[in-house]
């Protein structure tokens, strides 16, 4: 198995560094693995889910904000 680094998969997916280690420590990244204090992120891993929520309001119409 290929591995890259944090890093070069926070730029592959378009993520922070930290937002991938986030991902590791909690298994969303399948067979990430720390190895002497060093995440390795697997090659051909998927970019995981992005679960976040909004803030559960309705997008403001245009007209609410031209009055």
């Amino acid at each position: 198995m290929e591995w890259i680094s944090v890093k070069e998969a926070a730029d592959k997916w378009g993520l922070t560094p930290r937002m991938v280690v986030y991902h590791c420590v909690n298994g969303r990244i399948k067979d990430a693995q720390k190895i002497a204090g060093v995440w390795l992120v697997p090659r051909d891993a998927a970019r995981p889910e992005d679960r976040r929520k909004g803030n559960g309001r309705e997008p403001a119409s245009q007209d609410a904000k031209k009055g």
